[in-house]
């Protein structure tokens, strides 16, 4: 598994890509697994500090404990082009707890220049340890892909 900062280290041009898509809309979907095993897809506000894709949930919301139960996740960039032309991205990987106080902190505070707003009392907040990014996207009536996979084993 990989940090987004791995990610876009290894592969500057999909990580710049990646990160207009992921991040510069301001909303992902995340899909995770439900107790019962069935999907969920939930909205969330992403983040991406100091080479961390992070993402922040409301306490005890469903999403927040379907990762806590199983961390396996999808993150998917919002759509708008039913034709494919502006491209989607999934972000495949495990949710990771934060839970230091200057890391959350500074979350906070990057959340708060961003969209002027910071959560307040308990929340959930985790990173993304990546396995795979895949694109996908249609221009010109041709179909064009690039993915990524995490290197396995010890760095």
């Amino acid at each position: 598994m990989a940090s987004w900062g791995a990610f876009a280290r290894a592969h500057p041009s999909f990580g710049a890509l990646a990160l207009a898509r992921i991040d510069g809309e301001g909303l992902v979907m995340v899909g995770t697994l439900r107790r019962n095993g069935w999907p969920r897809i939930s909205p969330v506000e992403p983040l991406v500090l100091d080479g961390e894709l992070y993402l922040g949930m409301m306490h005890r919301s469903r999403k927040a404990v379907d990762l806590l139960r199983d961390s396996r996740c999808v993150v998917h960039s919002i759509v708008h082009d039913k034709g494919g032309a502006e491209g989607d991205v999934k972000v495949y990987g495990r949710a990771v707890t934060v839970e230091g106080p200057a890391e959350r902190e500074r979350y906070c505070r990057a959340l708060e220049a961003r969209i002027g707003w910071r959560p307040e009392g308990e929340f959930h907040l985790f990173t993304v340890d990546i396995t795979e990014v895949g694109y996908f996207a249609v221009a010109e009536g041709n179909h064009h892909t690039q993915a990524w996979k995490a290197p396995v084993g010890p760095p």
